[in-house]
């Protein structure tokens, strides 16, 4: 089977710029794997920089194992994060999901990189690596009709990346044991139109979000194509709860339990 990695991202680039809905690559081609479908990747994160765009970190996917079965994808992806697509909240309280294909929110943990990572850490020693934390909702898209993809198809598109809206962002110095511990433990609740649809704990994300930035560190490792994560990169690391569809006039917010990350807030038009 030959794959025409650049083909591929061209159509992918086109796409998602026009929210338009694509086939599935894994029905053209049969028995893509995931080496194939990062090698695409990378040749759509060259194409948007081609076109300006800047990289300021990753997105980890389908960390979330309770949502597994929902999709039918059993594993952690990663896609890449662009200036473009990362904004801080307090400056988008509201949202326009016109550039969004089946748009859906998740809330996620999200980390800023002080130093580059290595394979061989342990939670604490990335923990060190970690300049600020926060809380923030990422939204992801599908290009493909009605989310029915395999797990190779959703690399190809980025990830299914569509924003990153990051809440506050709160230093990690002088407070190591205190993030170990809640970052491990805390639950969060979800909110659409102040009516709870969603319930989500730490555990959920691979065991905690430092368990997941592990695993991404993991995977880069072993990435012939893509590179390693570098200081000052953002990572975002997983929903911890389900993935819900959202539509303009909806207001959706956050409340974290047991740790020291704010409530959010975000309305979509």
């Amino acid at each position: 089977m030959t794959i025409d990695y650049e083909s591929i991202a061209a159509e992918c680039f086109s796409a998602l710029a026009a929210a338009r809905p694509i086939p599935l690559f894994s029905n053209r081609y049969p028995g893509i794997g995931l080496d194939d479908a990062y090698r695409a990747m990378g040749r759509l994160c060259k194409l948007r920089e081609a076109q300006g765009e800047t990289v300021v970190g990753r997105k980890i996917g389908f960390t979330n194992r309770t949502i597994w079965a929902e999709y039918g994808v059993y594993a952690p992806m990663w896609g890449f994060m662009f200036a473009s697509t990362v904004r801080d909240l307090a400056a988008c309280d509201t949202l326009s999901l016109a550039p969004f294909a089946e748009p859906r929110i998740e809330p996620e943990i999200v980390f800023g990189l002080a130093r580059s990572p290595t394979p061989d850490m342990d939670e604490a020693a990335l923990l060190g690596c970690i300049d600020w934390i926060a809380h923030g909702f990422e939204i992801v898209q599908s290009v493909f009709p009605g989310w029915k993809f395999a797990a190779a198809d959703t690399v190809i598109v980025n990830g299914l990346h569509g924003a990153l809206l990051i809440g506050p962002r709160h230093q990690t110095a002088g407070r190591t044991a205190q993030w170990l511990s809640t970052l491990a433990s805390f639950e969060i609740d979800l909110f659409r139109d102040g009516v709870v649809v969603g319930r989500g704990h730490a555990a959920n994300v691979l065991d905690g979000p430092l368990s997941a930035l592990r695993h991404l560190v993991g995977l880069l490792a072993c990435d012939p194509v893509n590179r390693p994560l570098d200081a000052g990169e953002i990572v975002t690391t997983g929903t911890l709860t389900r993935a819900f569809p959202i539509k303009p006039g909806e207001t959706w917010s956050t409340m974290p339990h047991g740790i020291a990350l704010d409530a959010l807030r975000v309305r979509f038009s």
